[in-house]
């Protein structure tokens, strides 16, 4: 078959796959949201509440859309495409199982992580270029609270690669699968990378880029229609990347403890899908449990307790590991 025409069809099949869970993402979050703090709207309207999430596609698909007549145009218009366009090329390297990969380089994490930098400078042109003090204010927290966990959620994926050898993600599920012990060394790695994962996904306690009471809707204030539809679509495909990212890290990606890499077959895509919602589960019931950090206290956190201790267990893992080969070249 033509490598072009495989490549469009495996885009085409992303896109998809990223509409129907932006779509299932929403209807998630309204009805963990609403069940946890008792809300009787969104949570029942229509059966099992689908019929509000049909109105939010609906609304988006119609919506007229209009932009500030003091903007920067052009920057205001390409800003959803620069925020959209990287969480959708970073969900491509996304091992649902050892087959089900859109794009699998050898060094898929670190273009995976390349490309989720690159949406926080979209954020910023949205804001910058809306020329509204709400928007602009949204976009600079946007960059500071992303630039500051960005880096820890780096040197968190330092102790899987060391010990698969390899900065493939399916490298990586699969030197999981060997042993159902290869957690609880990278657990203090694996709790710095929920973290990360929360702010990067911008959800309380540290959604600091919206601050609904605060920013009305931050950077994406003057956005309507289906320009704000990429950037919320991004934002929900970005909690499913983290997450799928997180599980491959560090829960064994589609495999299961004791059971063979290649023993679950069709079932393999199921058991990666469900423990990547189990993970957006528990983002959103921390969204819904804890109250919004002040955002000098949530750079106080990225800055002085996530990055230094980040460092420092590198530093020990590393040392850790090489103490134990040699002892193991010893012998």
């Amino acid at each position: 078959m033509n490598p072009w025409l495989v490549a469009l069809l495996r885009a085409l099949l992303i896109l998809v796959v990223m509409l129907l869970n932006g779509s299932l993402a929403i209807y998630m979050v309204r009805k963990v949201l609403g069940h946890a703090h008792l809300r009787l709207g969104p949570t029942e309207l229509g059966p099992a509440g689908i019929a509000q999430v049909i109105a939010d596609i609906v609304k988006l698909l119609t919506k007229e859309d209009r932009h500030p007549n003091r903007s920067d145009r052009w920057l205001y218009l390409i800003a959803p495409f620069i925020v959209f366009v990287p969480s959708f090329v970073a969900f491509s390297f996304i091992p649902f199982t050892d087959k089900l990969v859109a794009a699998n380089p050898e060094m898929s994490l670190l273009m995976m992580l390349a490309f989720l930098a690159v949406p926080p400078l979209g954020i910023f042109a949205a804001g910058w270029s809306s020329r509204s003090k709400f928007a602009t204010i949204g976009a600079m927290r946007a960059i500071g609270g992303m630039v500051t966990y960005e880096i820890p959620l780096l040197l968190a994926a330092i102790p899987p690669v060391i010990l698969a050898g390899s900065a493939n993600l399916q490298a990586i599920v699969l030197a999981q699968s060997h042993s159902i012990w290869y957690i609880l060394p990278c657990l203090p790695s694996f709790v710095i990378a929920l973290i990360c994962a929360q702010m990067e996904t911008n959800q309380a306690p540290f959604d600091m880029t919206e601050a609904d009471q605060e920013l009305v809707a931050g950077f994406s204030t003057e956005y309507s229609a289906m320009r704000f539809g990429f950037m919320y679509l991004a934002e929900f495909a970005g909690n499913f990347t983290f997450a799928a990212l997180i599980v491959s890290l560090f829960l064994g990606g589609w495999t299961l403890p004791g059971i063979s890499a290649t023993a679950l077959g069709p079932f393999a895509v199921l058991v990666f899908v469900a423990k990547c919602y189990l993970l957006i589960f528990l983002f959103m019931m921390v969204r819904g449990t804890y109250s919004r950090y002040r955002v000098d206290h949530y750079l106080e956190v990225g800055w002085k307790r996530l990055l230094p201790f980040s460092l420092a267990w590198i530093v020990v893992f590393a040392a850790a590991v090489r103490i134990i080969a040699m002892l193991k070249g010893g012998a």
